[in-house]
């Protein structure tokens, strides 16, 4: 029998054990699971860990669960979400006058992007706007979550008055922002017409089909097209306001129509978050019954990890920190309901109106 005493020799061993994924075997099991049980074992696993999770996720968890239910238990995690965003506006909106700290903290925020080959990309097209991450993906974002909430932030003026000094259209419309962000810019798009700032809605539509015509889709390499289909999605779910509402559905026709063309492809290529999202892109035109509904709840059932209770990563991570997006997202497919609800408006439910930060006020 061989032994061996070499505690280093045994960890390169090891090695390939425990960084194995944990995709394969799992996302590939067969399990008879039906839609509904699915989606309770996925509730049941987020909510059991829900708080050992970021408060970001909490909050991306209830705000949804809440839209998806009305129910106000849910209204406590969004709390969460609120409380720490408004302290973060506190910090970046109320020194928004200072040209140095806009520098500063522009080159910090976009060393913070990553390494990766999607980072990578962002940071080389945020060249040509570089205090784009500060204002659109970081003051932008906390103003229209507080807005959505029924509030306005703290140093709200000073923030909306950089906003309207920035030229955005630039930015929204550069190519290589599109390459690089185009899910993102939709969200900014909306949400600077949410908040009365400017409406780049046309412009965004023109410049993001003059990036990704149809004709050149097979040109496109499976990362850039997820970015195309990640940014048709959200065409569609930030004009919801992202769940509160239904959307005309004559509005996205086009959308709807380049989904159905090309579902085989969709569902080979793209992530299960995209998948789900294309799904719930019809419901919330009011097309739940079209049959590529079902065939992406089919697809999800058959991606689900008995053994993880969660639908796991492309590269097989069972995480949930990182996985809640498109979990939740499946639960919201499984379960579309026919009545969506605003908000949640947090100083009009019983159970958080004493407790809300003193950073914000309730919008006039």
């Amino acid at each position: 029998m061989l032994h061996i005493h070499n505690k280093k020799l045994w960890s390169l061993l090891l090695l390939p054990c425990l960084y194995m994924p944990v995709s394969s075997v799992a996302k590939t099991q067969k399990h008879e699971l039906t839609q509904d049980q699915v989606y309770s074992e996925i509730k049941q696993n987020l909510e059991t860990h829900l708080f050992s999770l970021p408060p970001r996720i909490q909050g991306h968890y209830a705000i949804r669960q809440f839209r998806m239910t009305g129910d106000e238990k849910y209204a406590q995690g969004s709390l969460v979400d609120l409380l720490t965003i408004a302290e973060r506006q506190a910090y970046y909106a109320c020194q928004l006058d200072d040209k140095a700290f806009i520098e500063r903290e522009s080159k910090l925020l976009t060393s913070k992007l990553g390494n990766g080959p999607r980072a990578k990309l962002r940071k080389k097209a945020v060249k040509a706007h570089p205090e784009f991450v500060l204002l659109s993906d970081t003051v932008l974002r906390y103003a229209s979550r507080i807005d959505e909430f029924g509030f306005t932030g703290p140093c709200h003026e000073q923030a909306m008055k950089t906003l309207k000094q920035y030229d955005m259209k630039s930015a929204f419309t550069d190519p290589k922002m599109i390459e690089a962000w185009a899910a993102q810019l939709v969200n900014y798009v909306y949400w600077q017409k949410q908040l009365g700032i400017s409406d780049y809605s046309k412009e965004y539509k023109a410049a993001f089909q003059a990036t990704y015509p149809d004709s050149q889709d097979v040109d496109l390499s499976k990362r850039q097209y997820r970015n195309k289909l990640y940014g048709l999605t959200h065409f569609v779910l930030a004009s919801s306001g992202y769940y509160q509402r239904y959307v005309d559905l004559k509005d996205y026709q086009w959308i709807l129509d380049y989904f159905e063309n090309n579902i085989d492809r969709i569902l080979k290529d793209a992530t299960e978050d995209i998948i789900t999202e294309v799904g719930i892109v019809f419901q919330i035109t009011g097309s739940a019954d079209h049959p590529v509904v079902s065939r992406i709840k089919q697809h999800l059932v058959n991606a689900y990890s008995t053994e993880h209770k969660m639908i796991l990563s492309p590269s097989g991570r069972a995480n949930l920190a990182t996985g809640e997006h498109r979990n939740v997202l499946a639960m919201m497919l499984f379960k579309w309901p026919e009545t969506l609800h605003q908000g949640p408006y947090l100083a009009e439910i019983k159970s958080t109106e004493k407790y809300l930060p003193k950073l914000v006020k309730p919008k006039p």
